[in-house]
């Protein structure tokens, strides 16, 4: 490991004061650059997060021929449409990037040319087949190590016919893929969800000019449809803020204001959560209209409780979790997380890694199939830990530094800059406030 890549953290006791703008929803920066490079036209997308994974997207489009200009979080896709796209000369890099990878497949799947898709090390080892499948059955032809299973996919894509299709795990990255893929293809593409998901897809879709119905956990579409370019406002990203909001909670004599933040209904379980543990938490929603729901959110110190999380309510916040179990950890009584057995092909095995660098840290969790039971009220201590390279896992051991008792040594800290770059400083400053 190298020693750039620690962080000695040492916080406790810091109240937090002072408000910070949250950077760009990571979810819709992928969705904005690529609708906006299959749409006709220039697209513009402000507040776009610069974070590595969302650059990986923009590399993808601009080996498929689409100019991209980038000047920090300003984004000009110049829009070919779906048949404007060129066939790859290289390898289509996703990095760290489970999204880019599993909702290009749906773009792909649809042009008739061939291209491969890869990653890094860890977007190898997490599960493509159940991306694989229902574009396979749509018409294309995919294949990859374990019968598709794994990275790195090759891609021939073509005619592409509508599908029925009822998900087997709930997942907005493979319902994203399928409509992708049914916007390109013959006929009708139905996507039965057993749980619904976040529907950034389904919004963009409607912003750039398409048309798609939604009737309760049911998405369909008719294809083909051509797309138009738009412009965008991407709100902050209510997954990054989430490491805030528990820190507003847990730290003493704190209070946070959390400007423009997503308030999308698919994704707001963190406050649901926040709530249920009695944490004092206040929502100001932005006036002006906007194609996805934005305000404010006040958090101060609260006295928490635990509670048991599970069913409906874990898509809602499935990159959460890691910060829910430190949240946890603070709450009186026990804190049960079940039926998030989709955490095990995160980044990480979020279950266990969650609960192996907490338990460092002397959190009372023991990991389950489909969650972990964490005891509280649990004084923390300083230890050596890691991200293990998961952005969300370093944020959250970060957070811990403000209520643990001594130094806190963050091995591969710089993984957060994934999904929020401006964390440590963001960090620092509210400390510092």
């Amino acid at each position: 490991m190298k020693n750039m890549d620690k962080r000695a953290l040492h916080l406790t006791g810091a109240a937090l004061k002072g408000e910070i703008d949250i950077p760009g929803d990571k979810s819709i920066s992928h969705r904005a650059v690529m609708f906006g490079a299959v749409a006709e036209g220039k697209t513009t997308i402000k507040n776009f997060l610069p974070g590595a994974d969302c650059l990986s997207t923009i590399a993808c489009f601009s080996r498929l021929g689409v100019k991209i200009e980038q000047e920090g979080s300003n984004v000009m896709v110049h829009g070919k449409g779906f048949g404007g796209l060129k066939e790859p000369s290289e390898l289509l890099d996703t990095g760290n990037s489970g999204t880019t990878t599993r909702l290009m497949l749906g773009i792909l799947a649809g042009l008739p040319f061939h291209s491969v898709i890869a990653g890094d090390d860890s977007i190898a080892k997490r599960p493509m087949s159940r991306v694989v499948k229902p574009l396979a059955e749509m018409g294309a032809d995919i294949d990859g190590r374990h019968q598709g299973e794994y990275t790195p996919l090759a891609v021939r894509g073509g005619k592409m016919e509508g599908i029925r299709y009822s998900l087997p795990v709930a997942s907005a990255q493979v319902k994203s893929a399928i409509l992708l893929a049914g916007l390109q293809a013959e006929g009708e593409t139905m996507v039965l969800e057993p749980v619904k998901t976040r529907d950034h897809t389904e919004n963009m879709i409607k912003q750039f000019g398409g048309t798609v119905e939604v009737d309760g956990n049911c998405v369909k579409l008719q294809g083909p449809q051509s797309l138009h370019a738009a412009d965008i406002m991407v709100p902050g990203d209510i997954s990054s803020a989430a490491f805030f909001l528990a820190a507003g909670a847990i730290a003493k004599n704190s209070s946070i204001i959390l400007k423009n933040v997503g308030l999308n209904p698919t994704r707001t379980g963190i406050i649901e959560v926040l709530q249920q543990m009695g944490a004092n938490i206040e929502i100001i929603p932005n006036q002006a209209e906007s194609f996805e729901p934005a305000g404010d959110i006040i958090i101060s110190s609260s006295n928490l409780k635990g509670i048991e999380i599970g069913g409906d309510l874990i898509p809602r916040l499935i990159d959460e979790i890691p910060i829910i179990a430190l949240l946890a950890t603070q709450a009186q009584g026990r804190t049960i997380i079940k039926d998030a057995a989709e955490l095990k092909v995160k980044e990480t095995n979020r279950i266990n890694t969650v609960a192996d660098e907490l338990t460092k840290l002397g959190a009372n969790i023991v990991p389950t199939d489909d969650g972990m039971i964490i005891e509280g009220r649990t004084g923390l201590h300083g230890a050596a830990v890691q991200s293990y390279g998961d952005h969300r896992i370093g944020m959250m051991l970060a957070v811990a530094s403000l209520i643990a008792d001594g130094e806190i040594l963050l091995s591969n800290a710089d993984a957060v800059e994934v999904s929020y770059p401006q964390f440590f400083d963001h960090l620092y400053s509210l400390a510092q406030a």
